[in-house]
């Protein structure tokens, strides 16, 4: 790697070394940790003109020992006069954050929008976050990769950025070792890095965190667990019609799939479809493969539920991921009752009946005299899903739980959205929508948080060329 000197103003930096597999603005970033000139209204000569973000080093003939020019302003920093009120941005960074009322952002170091949204949905989730904080740098299990372990601490550390900066933060260790570990993440095309799929780079991190972070043996606390946070446990009845044959299967996933095809119109259609399936496979009986149904239901619940909307698949014509755009509903409040097991349906009918007395309660409505059967069944009928308002709250109110452990309800309220705009999967730009502890949204589009009302979250769900959900987290209602 060279290293070079930059001048700016009367000031000169020294031996600054630029690392010529990474685009320019993260030698930028570089710059603006020195000067603080954000890295837009950097101006650097170079051989041709100004440095560009997405330049080709090889092209610009760096050399060795070379001495760079830079111009551009720093941030203004407002001084507080000796007595008088405290501005934000005389606080510490971590003040700010709070005054500001969410994290920063992530800058964009070349088509890496699908980690910086993936990233900022999950760096929601407090629990991962301490979960994150107890794991140090001699935790690696036994049977736990080098690369996992280090993109576990990557993890940690950059979660650790976001929540005691109020400015972007260039997430350069964490992209490193991501495509250390996943060199699929640093395919390039002419030179430059390529865009990538959200969805994979959410799976790839969820199942890294579930090798790394598991509860310490002895240990009671299994809410450490990655599993217990996002697992999904299913159970589901194979049947092959031409033999009869019949059995059970069971199963762990991270997410819930929303199939979309011409008669989806709502997320609740498109998991019905997802969680019915044809597969081939040989038949005992028969003495050859055969067409077996599979139908699956949920047998354990998470605190917190994903759902991936099924938009792209591969088109042979153009070789690559083509986007489905219909345009698919998706609540603010989600009830999965009706897609779980008998066995689980029976433990969320005591949590769920004492949820809605404490509902009526809280909105001063009286009880209506019906038994629980009925109450369920008519939870059932109605539509699932409403707004979600500030029925969350009813959370907090102090109902016993065996062993005062939250007791699931099967009723979700959307926290996060991870949105698509574009053609496909492997192009376009992907931003996160995520809800923050005060009830606020927040749009992550990489180094540029922007406040959002909530009807605007609901408006995302297709039909276009503007952002649509290819990602819903929902956080349990527990009691």
């Amino acid at each position: 790697m060279p290293t070079v000197s930059v001048k700016w103003q009367k000031e000169v930096f020294p031996k600054i070394e630029i690392d010529t597999s990474q685009p320019p603005v993260v030698f930028k970033t570089q710059l603006y940790t020195l000067t603080g000139v954000p890295p837009e209204r950097q101006k650097i000569m170079v051989k041709g003109g100004l440095l560009k973000d997405d330049a080709d080093w090889a092209t610009l003939g760096i050399k060795d020992g070379q001495k760079l020019m830079m111009m551009g302003t720093a941030d203004e920093i407002v001084k507080a006069p000796e007595k008088g009120p405290v501005f934000v941005e005389d606080l510490p960074e971590e003040e700010q954050v709070v005054n500001v009322g969410h994290s920063a952002g992530l800058y964009n170091l070349g088509n890496t929008c699908y980690m910086n949204s993936t990233v900022q949905c999950l760096h929601i989730v407090p629990e991962l976050k301490s979960a994150l904080l107890s794991y140090t740098n001699t935790s690696r299990p036994n049977d736990v990769d080098l690369n996992s372990h280090l993109l576990t601490i990557a993890t940690r550390d950059l979660f650790n950025d976001l929540d005691r900066n109020a400015k972007p933060v260039a997430p350069t260790q964490f992209l490193s070792v991501l495509r250390k570990k996943y060199p699929q993440f640093a395919q390039q095309h002419n030179g430059a890095y390529m865009q990538q799929d959200a969805e994979e780079c959410w799976t790839q991190l969820m199942y890294t965190l579930s090798q790394s972070l598991v509860p310490s043996s002895g240990s009671s606390d299994a809410t450490a667990a990655v599993k217990t946070l996002f697992g999904i446990d299913l159970v589901s009845r194979v049947h092959c019609p031409e033999s009869g044959e019949e059995s059970s299967e069971k199963e762990s996933v991270y997410a819930l799939k929303c199939h979309i095809s011409q008669e989806v119109n709502h997320l609740h259609e498109g998991l019905k479809h997802g969680l019915k399936s044809e597969l081939e496979k040989a038949s005992p009986v028969l003495g050859h493969t055969a067409i077996y149904s599979k139908e699956s239901q949920i047998n354990e619940l998470p605190k917190y539920l994903t759902v991936q909307f099924v938009r792209f698949f591969w088109k042979r014509e153009s070789n690559q991921k083509a986007k489905i755009l219909r345009k698919v509903d998706y609540p603010l409040e989600l009830d999965v009752y009706e897609f779980c097991s008998d066995e689980l349906k029976q433990q969320l009918q005591g949590p769920r009946q004492m949820l809605r007395q404490a509902e009526n309660v809280k909105f001063g409505l009286k009880p209506d005299g019906k038994n629980n059967d009925q109450k369920e069944n008519e939870a059932s009928a109605s539509t699932p899903e409403g707004t979600s308002s500030d029925k969350g709250e009813a959370t907090s109110m102090n109902i016993d739980a065996p062993d005062n452990k939250p007791q699931l309800t099967g009723i979700y309220d959307l926290v996060a959205v991870l949105t698509h705009k574009g053609r496909s999967a492997d192009s376009g730009h992907y931003v996160a929508w995520v809800k923050q502890e005060s009830g606020k949204w927040i749009e992550y589009d990489d180094d540029n948080p922007i406040p959002q009302r909530e009807e605007e979250i609901t408006k995302l769900s297709g039909g276009g060329d503007w952002h649509m959900a290819y990602i819903c987290m929902y956080k349990a209602r527990v009691l």
